[in-house]
């Protein structure tokens, strides 16, 4: 049997080696695991190379297009994460128990106004009544609300013309001198304050 095998050829051996390895069941192939979005990627690729060597000013305008469409998306994404922000990080806090209301309008300064004279706080009743005013004065355009001003600011800011700029010194005047200088007040001094703030409001619709 040795003889056998060394009789032949060696030339022989590595042909028949070549076609036995050569035939589709020995094909040694690494097989790549494939997947669509990267097939579409690389499919995007060869368009936009063969886009932009037809096209050049097309593939140009294209390039900035989608730049400032990118500009714009993150534009907006900015835009809503501020939002969010606000509306829940920067949102005020609940309102304490027990605390007093926020009044936000003249009419809600009226009504607090109101239910304070009825149970016998009028100084504190006729520092709402002023501020009711003031706000009602701001949405009619004669003067600019905030909070950070005094009476006296407004006094000197307030646009009625010269009777009613003085009407309004003098109910800054009673409103420093019973609020802030302590001079007692009663029903008859708030009910005559609310009546000196509702003529001013008249002057104000009348001009």
């Amino acid at each position: 049997m040795l003889a056998v095998v060394q009789a032949i050829p060696a030339d022989s051996v590595r042909r028949v080696v070549r076609e036995v390895f050569a035939r589709p069941e020995y094909e040694w192939v690494e097989t790549i695991r494939r997947h669509w979005l990267r097939d579409l990627w690389w499919a995007f690729r060869d368009w936009l190379a063969r886009f932009s060597a037809a096209h050049p000013t097309g593939a140009r305008l294209l390039f900035w297009g989608a730049l400032l469409l990118l500009i714009a998306i993150l534009v907006h994404l900015g835009l809503t994460v501020w939002r969010i922000y606000r509306s829940t990080v920067a949102a005020p806090s609940a309102p304490v128990p027990g605390a007093p209301p926020v009044l936000l309008d003249a009419r809600s300064h009226l009504a607090r106004a109101e239910a304070l004279a009825s149970d016998g706080r009028y100084t504190e009743a006729l520092a709402h009544r002023f501020i009711a005013l003031v706000l009602e004065l701001d949405r009619r355009k004669a003067l600019t609300f905030h909070p950070s001003k005094t009476p006296a600011e407004y006094a000197r800011e307030v646009r009625l013309g010269d009777a009613g700029q003085a009407t309004f010194a003098g109910l800054v005047a009673r409103l420093y001198r019973h609020v802030f200088g302590a001079e007692p007040v009663d029903e008859a001094t708030y009910r005559d304050f609310g009546t000196t703030t509702g003529a001013l409001l008249q002057h104000v619709v009348s001009n």
